[in-house]
């Protein structure tokens, strides 16, 4: 992507004025994406993302700049210009080690490139879904699906001598549907991706999920609203671990640790979570939407075992808040392109799998709320508080899934609902999203099996 003798002068450069360790992060990206709006294209799109990002690190202090112009004189005007913001005393300036590329092992195998398939297929996938949502019910009045996938390439290499290059082949399908009555509207959706090419895509069955969209949105637009209160709330797997995911793993990012900005700081070795909780945040998993072989450092991702039967075991943690914990990365350091510096961030993360079967824990609640499907939400990593709204939900009722409800909003604390879990399900399962932080947007699996809360709040119009 670029000559390795230059990209040795542009890393010396930025050190020149006293830093103590650069980074240069460069990609070329293709990008496409197809949006059908009730069966018909609405948007056909391309693009490719091109350019550079320059890092220097002063102790913990760090300057980033980027650029789309990769020419010789750009880059290293870019670095002259970043240096100038170091403000060191040291003398000697640090040394760029000779590059060594140990190669990337690469564990995330494609078998039909995104780009060698024709669009007419992409769109004849998205159009099943649609007729399938359609002639689901007459309630379905609007269906919006899309196709988008991107092959990234990246190097990236720094003053300690690393050069590491990758690929990266993504893909992911949402299809949606929307249900409408005269005074009410309802969505539902799935929204299935993949790190690997576009024989993930020909597996899956584009009717049936048109179908499980349609399903939702017209359940939820004919169901009761929810009652207000505090009971149990049984939450089932790959959906439902958005909350995990955003009130608990945001918090056990060092973005937020190393400046004592989480509720769980200083936890480490303690307990934060009910005995049968475990969590993982896994980036090696073959072909997952989350996965990477390298993160945005160049280091090796890794499987990081965040809690162990109830115990704070790690951080998620990047090269520069290493530096200001004293601790070591985890392979966690991710951003969405080169406009942004990286930092720690999830990938693959879940609740482990539990004992008790998932029929069990129905069975074992005399009375509660069965959240199916979860939908978006906000949380603040500080103190953990967050709200999530139910996409599909239920009442239990003597042991039993009984009548459907809308309008539920789950309200509570991450460090709460960890220990307030008191069952864990078989049945683990992961679903797909785009995580956003201070480093961007960024592809991440959310997931569990079904748990079950004791008691939570439950905010509801009934």
């Amino acid at each position: 992507m670029l000559n390795p003798a230059l990209v040795k002068d542009v890393l010396g450069e930025a050190v020149a004025t006293g830093g103590d360790f650069s980074e240069l992060f460069a990609e070329n990206t293709r990008s496409e994406s197809i949006t059908m709006r009730n069966g018909i294209v609405e948007d056909s799109l391309s693009g490719i993302t091109y350019g550079c990002g320059l890092r220097i690190f002063d102790g913990v202090n760090c300057v980033y700049a980027y650029t789309n112009d990769t020419s010789r004189e750009s880059l290293l005007n870019l670095a002259k210009e970043a240096a100038k913001a170091v403000k060191s005393a040291k003398v000697e300036a640090v040394t760029v080690l000779d590059f060594e590329n140990k190669g990337v092992r690469d564990i995330h195998p494609v078998k039909v490139p995104p780009f060698d398939v024709h669009r007419r297929d992409k769109i004849a996938l998205l159009r099943s879904a649609h007729e399938t949502s359609k002639a689901y019910d007459e309630a379905v009045t609007q269906t919006v699906n899309t196709f988008g996938g991107s092959v990234q390439n990246v190097l990236i290499a720094n003053s300690k001598g690393l050069w590491a290059e990758d690929t990266r082949t993504r893909g992911r399908a949402f299809i949606q549907a929307i249900a409408s009555s005269d005074t009410e509207k309802q969505t539902g959706y799935t929204a299935p991706g993949t790190l690997s090419g576009f024989e993930f895509f020909e597996g899956l069955d584009f009717a049936g999920l048109g179908r499980e969209a349609a399903r939702i949105a017209v359940t939820m637009l004919r169901a009761e609203l929810c009652p207000a209160g505090k009971f149990p709330v049984v939450i089932d797997n790959a959906f439902g671990g958005v909350i995990f995911h955003e009130a608990c793993g945001h918090s056990l990012e060092a973005t937020g640790v190393a400046k004592g900005a989480s509720e769980f700081c200083g936890k480490l070795g303690q307990k934060i979570a009910a005995d049968c909780v475990s969590a993982v945040d896994d980036g090696t998993i073959p072909n997952a939407w989350g996965s990477l072989n390298i993160d945005d450092e160049g280091e090796p991702t890794r499987k990081n075992i965040l809690i162990e039967n109830g115990v704070l075991k790690t951080y998620l943690i990047d090269k520069l808040n290493a530096k200001k914990m004293g601790m070591d990365i985890t392979g966690s350091g991710r951003r969405e392109s080169y406009r942004f510096a990286p930092t720690s961030r999830m990938t693959n993360t879940f609740i482990a799998n539990g004992t008790t079967p998932a029929k069990d824990i129905i069975a074992n609640t005399e009375y509660g709320l069965y959240a199916a499907k979860m939908g978006g939400g906000s949380v603040q990593p500080a103190t953990g508080e967050f709200n999530f709204a139910v996409l599909e939900g239920y009442m239990i009722r003597g042991g039993k899934i009984a009548e459907p409800v809308r309008g539920a909003t789950l309200i509570g604390k991450g460090g709460e609902v960890l220990l307030n879990i008191d069952m864990v399900g078989d049945n683990l399962s992961t679903a797909q999203g785009v995580c956003g932080s201070s480093s961007g947007g960024v592809p991440t699996d959310v997931g569990q099996p079904m748990i079950r809360v004791k008691e939570m709040t439950v905010g509801g119009r009934k």
